[in-house]
Formats: C-alpha cells, structure tokens, sequence
C-alpha cells in the first residue's frame, strides 16, 4: 500500500552526516548538505540551522490536535463545503501551509467528542455514534489531502516521511467515546484509532477522571498496563498545580514504565497561578521538568491546537514548532536529545505496543467482561431457547 522511497542524495547525507559526527568534539552540531560532495558544519549555537537539519530527517509528530473537532461543530463534518480550504490560511490554528512552515511530519488528529450529561454509565448516549462520525470525517479529511498520509502503524510514519507526506493518525479522547464498553473499543482500532485516552473529564467504568483522583481516588492505570503508556497531551503538576496535570511520583513510574508525557501549550495548564503570563519559555520549563525527572527517552510533544483559544504566547499555530524546538536547543538539548523529544520516543512506545499486542493476542482470547452493574435489554417478543435451562437469559416484560 505504501511507495517505497529511492534513496535520496538527502538520506545519504544523513547517513554522512551521522558517520562524521562521531569523530568531532563539540561545537559543532552536524553538517548542512550544499550540493554534490559538499558539507558545511552547523555551529552548536546556529538553533535555526540545527532544528532545520533535525526536521529533514526526523518527522516532528504531534500527539493531539482538535481539527476534526472544529469539522464538527462549524461545518457538521461536510468537508466539501466551498468555505473549507485546509490548504491555505484557516482562522484556526492548523491548515495545509502552516504544517509545511512548522515541519510536521505527523499527526495524531483526535476524534473526540464530549462527556456525556449522564448520571450513570448505562444511560444511554449518542457517543459511539457520534465517535463513528469523527472518525468517517477525519479518514475522509486525510484521503481528501494529497500531502496527508493515513498511517495505523508506527512503521508506515516513517515511510510517510521519507516520501513527503505528513504522517495522518487518529486518537481518541476518553473511554466514554467506547459506550464503557470493551467490545466497543475494539470497533475504532479496526477502523484505524491508535490510541485512546482512559478519561476525559469525566469517569467511566474503566477509568477515573482527574477530578476523582484529586478528590481522594486511587489512580490505578499504570500499576495494570503491561505497555509502555502516553499522556498524548499534558504537563507537569509540580510546575502548574491543577488536576489534569502529571505528578512527580506519576512522572518517576512513566520512567518505569517507558511510556512518554506529551507536553501541551494551554495556558492554565502551563501556569495555573498566572495563566496570562505562560509563554514558550514557560512550554520549556514543563519539557525540561518531565527531563529531569524521567529523562529525555519519556517526554514528547502534544500542543492540543485546535482545542484551546489560550495558546502560550509565543505559539500561535502549528507553524511555530520550529521556534520551540530552538528554545529548548538553548537549555542546552543535544540533537540526539531533540530526536527523541519530536517523535522518536512516541514511535519507539507505539511499536513496543505493537509487539505487546502480538504477544497478547497469542496468549489470550479477545477480552468479554463488562462491568459490574451493566445492563443488557430484551425485545418483548416470544424467541426460541438457545441453551435449555440457561440461567443467564435475559428476560423480556412479558416472556421468558
């Protein structure tokens, strides 16, 4: 399904550049590529030169942006709506151009929808359906764009990349979306999910919200998963002390774990006490504090544009994802370390699920528990008997 790519005169150089690196000392960065034969040296304090170099050869990928969102609410996802242009200047945070200005070399694009108003799980909802049409509107977004490449594995990323898509995925934003239901979660990831959030901001049979943790519940998901996990879009509490943001003690078993936190760029989630003030340095802060606490293999990149209209100043759309990358070049990140950061950890998490799912699937039957108190109705209609006796049936008003 996906073009192989030649090798390029650009791949080789990159393969120059890396074998070069090793014999320098530093002060020197890496090598631009001039033309036939020709190498120049990229000064370690040139940030401009260095982030360019990284991004040819290293895809950027974001872990959540709300578009599909706004296709919802502004157009009811009809796409081919005269007054949508994806490719040129949207009033939003995200089209066509600014990717390319911003270097974006993937995508996880969030097929949210909002937390039901239910007081119990079994009530019913229009979430999976409405879960189902962010996920038929955003496949058809990806397909509609020719420089979008739809990916469910962390291998076709980077074959994207090396043909000059922008890597295209699709996450999820909470097990409500599922109907609280595990044979539900199973439908999304075979129409092409890769990843969803156990909560948004509101509980479910399998998960607790933050708001439930901070009143006093136990937060349970990282003492059961047996994968590295992702926080797609959060921050550091320690650094902005409000409930949605990551503890040190969470950060310290992230480590653990493998997994990767995400940092995002909403204001009050940067700076709860001064939200007004929180700006790309502040975006720094929060990378660099996932760092020292977990190291450069567990943090990453989540800028939740599209979902938010109070931005850090300093980062106004996708396209400034070249300028954060220099800010945190100038506290002193290596290139390896600048790798890892916009998309290499992400991708090494994601194929270390792709394994643990392997593995699973060899060692277990497709999981049917549901939850405790769930509910299953009947038509009130006579029907036959498929096992005599069967004390499971589900009975109907007026038949057994």
């Amino acid at each position: 399904m996906l073009a192989k790519a030649a090798r390029s005169p650009k791949s080789q150089t990159a393969l120059w550049v890396l074998l070069l690196a090793m014999g320098f000392g530093a002060g020197i960065a890496g090598y631009h590529y001039l033309g036939s034969e020709v190498l120049q040296p990229i000064s370690q304090t040139d940030y401009v030169a260095r982030t360019d170099n990284i991004l040819r050869t290293t895809p950027l990928i974001d872990g959540h942006n709300d578009l599909p969102y706004l296709l919802r609410i502004e157009l009811q996802n009809k796409l081919y709506d005269s007054s949508f242009d994806f490719r040129h200047a949207l009033a939003s945070h995200t089209d066509l151009e600014r990717l390319k200005q911003g270097k974006v070399g993937g995508q996880f694009w969030s097929v949210f929808v909002e937390c039901p108003n239910i007081e119990n799980a079994d009530h019913p909802t229009h979430s999976v359906r409405d879960t189902l049409e962010q996920v038929d509107v955003t496949r058809r977004f990806i397909k509609e764009i020719e420089e979008l490449e739809f990916c469910d594995t962390s291998a076709c990323v980077s074959s994207a990349f090396r043909s000059g898509k922008v890597a295209s995925m699709l996450g999820a934003e909470g097990l409500h979306q599922a109907g609280s239901s595990i044979a539900v979660i199973r439908q999304p990831f075979d129409l092409g999910v890769r990843y969803v959030t156990l909560t948004h901001n509101c509980d479910n049979p399998f998960a607790t919200a933050a708001s439930t943790i901070t009143a006093g519940g136990q937060d349970m998901g990282l003492n059961t998963t047996q994968s590295p996990v992702i926080f797609s879009h959060s921050t550091c509490f320690e650094l902005a002390k409000t409930y949605r943001n990551a503890p040190d003690d969470v950060l310290t078993r992230l480590k653990q774990n493998g997994g990767v936190l995400m940092v995002m760029f909403v204001k009050r989630f940067l700076n709860a006490e001064d939200p007004d003030s929180a700006d790309i340095e502040r975006v720094v802060d929060h990378i660099m504090h996932v760092v020292a606490v977990a190291g450069w293999d567990h943090v990453g990149i989540g800028g939740d544009f599209d979902g938010t209209v109070t931005l850090a100043n300093g980062i106004s759309s996708v396209a400034d994802y070249p300028k954060l990358i220099a800010a945190v070049m100038k506290r002193g990140a290596t290139d390896e370390q600048i790798k890892k950061l916009i998309g290499a950890n992400l991708l090494r998490v994601w194929a270390e699920n792709e394994k643990v799912a392997v593995r699973l699937s060899r060692e277990m039957l497709p999981v049917e528990e549901v939850w405790e108190g769930r509910l299953f109705t009947r038509w009130n209609n006579p029907l036959p008997l498929l096992i005599p006796n069967n004390p499971n049936r589900v009975a109907a008003l007026d038949y057994p």
